[in-house]
């Protein structure tokens, strides 16, 4: 299983970061070690003193793929899940700067939370799906897919002509404006439209 993470999908979240518009999707991978196991809690990692969540909307590949056409992108998938992407922000920064890859900061251990999935029928329409983190019960996050940048088959059209997909392998779409720090004893939860999808705590 891959995990294939696109970033700046989000335009208030790109200005949040302080970046630009991509012309094309960016994109990074974690790797299948880095998915928290179910009803685990988050551990925040002895190397950052700074982990951000962002919360992002989840699809499951069905079958193998290469080259796949936009028009045909939406065969190659039948589940929508959430997810939360864990990010070591101090990490991530001290590498950008050194003009390393940054891989150590975005694919650790435990730093994918996936939610279950649920049919793509259970929603009227992929390009306005509803979804949100809370934090301590406060909302952190507030993010619809019709504000994405690049769309779901977009994305599937463009990640399959470098990577083959295969069956299982999930894609983290991008997060909305209001990433945040994490601290020990914050328990995170995650909405799929007003459906509560994923309860974490953290350590």
């Amino acid at each position: 299983m891959k995990i294939i993470c696109i970033g700046q999908n989000y335009e208030d979240h790109i200005k949040e970061l302080g970046s630009k518009r991509p012309e094309e999707p960016l994109i990074f991978l974690k790797p299948d070690s880095s998915v928290l196991p179910k009803k685990n809690p988050f551990i925040i990692p002895p190397f950052s003193n700074e982990v951000h969540y962002e919360v992002e909307v989840l699809v499951k590949i069905n079958k193998v793929g290469k080259f796949i056409g936009k028009r045909f992108a939406h065969k190659y998938y039948d589940e929508i899940g959430l997810g939360i992407d864990f990010t070591a922000r101090d990490l991530q920064a001290k590498l950008k700067k050194a003009g390393h890859p940054w891989e150590k900061a975005k694919g650790f251990d435990g730093s994918a939370v996936i939610s279950p999935f649920f049919s793509k029928e259970n929603f009227s329409d992929l390009n306005d799906i509803n979804f949100s983190l809370a934090k301590n019960d406060e909302k952190v996050q507030i993010g619809n897919t019709k504000d994405m940048i690049f769309k779901i088959d977009e994305l599937i059209a463009y990640v399959s002509q470098f990577f083959t997909l295969k069956k299982g392998d999930i894609i983290f779409t991008g997060t909305p404006v209001g990433v945040g720090a994490v601290a020990k004893d914050d328990v995170l939860t995650g909405f799929l439209e007003d459906e509560k999808v994923i309860d974490i705590k953290v350590k």
